[in-house]
C-alpha cells in the first residue's frame, strides 16, 4: 500500500509538494474545484459551508486543459511524488447529469472530455460523488481530543435547495427564486445509471478509473433530494450497474463507518475482495448518522489497523490518504493535523510489512 495525501486546489505549491514528500507521501489525490470561491470558510480546512453552499462553482465554459494537467503532474513529479488521481467534477461542468437538466447532453460530453484529457496527462483515476445535494450538513466545532477543531453532524438537514445549486455549490447566482423539486431514489439511480452507460466506456478506452464517493454525510435524504449509497450493500448495486475495471470506489472509511447499517470491517473485506479500491480515505470518526464527529485516526471507532490487515490481506496495493482530519492549536493547524495524521499511517504500514 501506498501513503498519499490530499490536496485542495489553493494548496497545489511545491511547499505544500515538498511538506507532503517530508511527511512520507509518495502519491496525491488533488482537488482542481475551488469549493471556497466566494465562501467564508477557514481556508486550510474541509469546507462545511451554510444554506447557500461551499461557495460558487468554477467557470462552465472553461475545462481543465490537457496543458494544465500536465503542468500539475510535472510538478508533482519534480517533487519526487505521483499524482495518483484528481477528485471531483466541477459542478459547473456537469450539474445537469445530476439534474438530468437541459444541458444534460453537453455536460455529459464536459465529463467525457476531462476524463479522456485525464488519461491523455497519465492521471490514472477520477474521483466523483453522484450527489445532487452534495456534502452538507456538516458543523465544525472542538469535537476531537483536547479541543481540536474538527467537523461532525448534529441532527438532520432537509432544508429544501434553492435553485441554481447542485452539489453543495451555486453554478447560477441569478437563478430565480425557488427551490429544487425533490426527486425519488429511484429517479436518481436512473440518472447514475445513465451516466455509466455514458462515461464508463470513455473511461476504459482512456484508461481512467472512475472512483465513486459513498454519501457524506451518509442519510437517505439531505436538502430533501435523496442519496445514492448511504449503506454499504448500495455500493454493490452501483458496481454492479456497469461491471468494469474502469467503475470503481473512492473507498471512505468515514463515511462507511457512519452509515446506520453494516459492519466497517465486513465492508471492506467485501468490496476490497473485489478488487475495487481505486484508492482508500483513511480516516476516523465516533458515532453514525445524523449525529457523528471526525476524529483523530487513533482516536475513533474504527480500528484503523484491523482495517490494514484486511487491505493486506486481499491484496489492496492502492493509496491511502488522510483525506481530512481535526486542526491542532498552533501556527499551521492543517499541516500538524496532516503530519500527525500521516505519521501515523507510515508507522502502521512499516509495522504491517513488518509483521510477515
Amino acid at each position: 500500500m501506498k501513503l498519499g495525501l490530499g490536496l485542495y486546489r489553493h494548496m497545489l505549491t511545491r511547499e505544500n509538494f515538498r511538506f507532503a514528500r517530508q511527511a512520507g507521501a509518495t502519491h496525491l489525490v488533488v482537488h482542481l474545484v475551488d469549493y471556497f470561491k466566494g465562501a467564508h470558510n477557514p481556508r486550510d480546512n474541509q469546507p462545511t459551508g451554510t444554506d447557500q453552499g461551499w461557495g460558487q462553482a468554477g467557470d462552465p465554459d472553461k475545462l481543465w486543459s490537457l496543458e494544465e494537467l500536465k503542468a500539475l503532474r510535472n510538478a508533482i513529479e519534480a517533487e519526487g511524488l505521483k499524482l495518483e488521481a484528481i477528485e471531483n467534477f466541477d459542478p459547473a461542468h456537469w450539474h445537469d447529469v445530476l439534474l438530468n437538466g437541459p444541458k444534460r447532453t453537453h455536460h455529459l460530453e464536459n465529463v467525457k472530455t476531462v476524463v479522456r484529457r485525464l488519461g491523455q496527462a497519465g492521471i490514472p483515476i477520477m474521483g466523483y460523488n453522484f450527489s445532487i445535494a452534495g456534502v452538507c450538513g456538516r458543523v465544525t466545532g472542538k469535537f476531537a481530543r483536547g479541543g481540536a477543531v474538527s467537523v461532525g453532524m448534529d441532527g438532520p438537514l432537509d432544508t429544501p435547495m434553492p435553485l441554481g445549486m447542485a452539489w453543495n455549490m451555486v453554478y447560477d447566482p441569478q437563478a430565480p427564486r425557488g427551490t429544487l423539486p425533490s426527486i425519488t431514489h429511484d429517479e436518481l439511480w436512473r440518472r447514475l445509471n445513465d451516466f455509466l452507460a455514458e462515461i464508463v466506456p470513455v473511461a476504459e478506452e482512456a484508461g481512467v478509473k472512475l472512483a465513486a464517493h459513498p454519501d457524506d454525510p451518509p442519510m437517505p435524504s439531505m436538502r430533501s433530494q435523496p442519496r445514492l449509497v448511504y449503506q454499504p450493500a448500495l455500493y454493490q448495486r452501483l458496481l454492479d450497474l456497469k461491471p468494469s475495471p474502469a467503475n470503481c470506489l473512492e473507498f471512505c472509511l468515514g463515511s462507511l463507518a457512519e452509515m446506520t447499517d453494516g459492519n466497517i470491517y465486513e465492508t471492506v473485506d467485501q468490496y476490497s475482495r473485489q478488487g475495487k479500491l481505486a484508492y482508500v480515505h483513511f480516516r476516523n470518526v465516533t458515532g453514525k448518522v445524523p449525529y457523528y464527529k471526525e476524529t483523530f485516526v487513533d482516536d475513533g471507532d474504527i480500528d484503523m489497523l484491523r482495517v490494514l490487515r484486511i487491505l493486506k490481506q486481499n491484496g489492496y496495493d492502492g493509496v491511502l490518504i488522510p483525506d481530512h482530519t481535526p486542526q491542532m492549536t498552533c501556527e499551521a493547524p492543517w499541516h500538524a493535523g496532516m503530519a500527525y495524521a500521516m505519521g501515523y499511517m507510515r508507522a502502521a504500514l512499516q509495522s504491517l510489512d513488518r509483521s510477515d
